[in-house]
C-alpha cells in the first residue's frame, strides 16, 4: 500500500506510521493510537517539506542516523502540542498560594531550601505563573533559597520560555497589577518579565521518560496535560517517579483530564480532583 493519505504530497505508508509510533514511544514514551494516523501525517509532512523529503521512509531513515539527532527532537515536538496560558486551571494556583506557599515562606525565612518544579513548562506560561504566585505570597522570595525548575522536552519552547517574552495580547490571564509589577514593554507589542522575579525560574531541557539529572526533592510539582500522550504503564511509572521527587507533605498538580490511579503505591492522597499530597 503506497499511501494512506488521499492526495498526499509525500509517500506515507502504514509501515511508516508504525515506524513513527515506535520512534515516539522509544524516544519519549508517547503512545500513538491508530486513530492518530492522519494527525501524524499532517504534523510531520511540514518537516518533510522543509527538509526536501518526498517520502516518510527516507525521512525516518534520516532521523535514525547520528546526523538526524536534531531532527529527531523536532519530530517528537511536532507530535505534541504546546497549548497553554497564564494561570491556566486557576484553582491550582489558588491552592498553591493559600495552602502551600505560606508554609514554604516560613521554611525559607528560617534558612531552609524551597524547590518547585514545572515539569512540562512548554512556552513558559505555567512556570512564570508559579513565579508570580510565589512573589504574591513571598515578595522577598529572590532573597531566599527559593527556586523554580522549569523543564520541557522541546528545546525551542524552553528557549522561548526562558526569554520571558510574550505578545501583550497573550497576557490576558495576568492581572493588570501583576503586569505592571513584573513585566515591562519590549517593543513590537510584547511584554517581558523583568526585575527580581527573574531570579526564581531556571529553564532546562528534559525528557520525562529519560534520566533526570536532578538533585533533591520538591515542595510542589506541576505536571499537567502530559500523561495524556502515554500508555498506562508509562503513565503510572511517571507518577511514581514524580512522587519519589516530592518531599513528605509535598503536592502534585495534574491536568484536568488526568488522575493518579496508583495513589497507594505512590504514597499520594487526593485532596482535590487534580491535586495530590504525599504522605508526611
Amino acid at each position: 500500500m503506497k499511501s494512506v493519505m488521499p492526495g498526499a504530497e509525500a509517500e506515507y505508508t502504514d509501515n511508516d506510521f508504525q515506524r513513527v509510533r515506535g520512534i515516539a514511544f522509544e524516544e519519549a514514551g508517547i503512545s500513538l493510537p491508530v486513530s492518530k494516523k492522519t494527525l501524524v501525517y499532517s504534523r510531520l509532512s511540514r518537516r518533510l517539506r522543509e527538509l526536501g523529503y518526498h517520502s516518510f521512509h527516507a525521512y525516518l531513515d534520516f532521523v535514525k542516523t547520528p546526523a538526524g539527532q536534531a531532527e529527531m527532537e523536532k519530530l517528537i515536538c511536532a507530535l505534541t502540542t504546546n497549548v497553554t496560558s497564564f494561570f491556566r486551571e486557576k484553582k491550582h494556583f489558588e491552592h498553591l498560594e493559600a495552602e502551600v506557599l505560606p508554609h514554604l515562606a516560613c521554611t525559607a525565612r528560617s534558612g531552609g531550601r524551597v524547590r518547585l518544579w514545572s515539569a512540562a513548562c512548554s512556552t513558559g506560561q505555567e512556570p512564570w505563573s508559579m513565579a508570580m504566585s510565589v512573589m504574591s505570597v513571598i515578595p522577598d522570595a529572590p532573597s531566599y533559597d527559593i527556586r523554580l525548575l522549569a523543564t520541557d522536552i522541546n528545546s525551542e519552547v524552553v528557549e522561548q520560555a526562558a526569554s520571558g517574552t510574550y505578545p501583550a495580547s497573550e497576557t490576558d490571564g495576568i492581572s493588570a497589577e501583576n503586569r505592571k509589577k513584573y513585566m515591562e514593554p519590549c517593543g513590537d507589542g510584547k511584554l517581558r518579565f523583568a526585575g527580581p522575579i527573574c531570579k526564581l525560574p531556571a529553564f532546562r531541557v528534559l525528557n520525562l521518560n529519560a534520566d533526570w539529572p536532578i538533585k533533591g526533592t520538591f515542595s510542589a510539582i506541576f505536571c499537567r496535560n502530559v500523561v495524556i500522550y502515554f500508555d498506562d504503564e508509562t503513565r503510572e511509572k511517571l507518577w511514581r517517579r514524580l512522587a519519589d521527587r516530592l518531599e513528605p507533605g509535598g503536592f502534585l498538580y495534574v491536568g484536568h483530564s488526568e488522575r493518579v490511579a496508583t495513589t497507594i503505591q505512590c504514597r499520594l492522597e487526593q485532596v482535590a480532583p487534580t491535586i495530590y499530597r504525599k504522605d508526611s
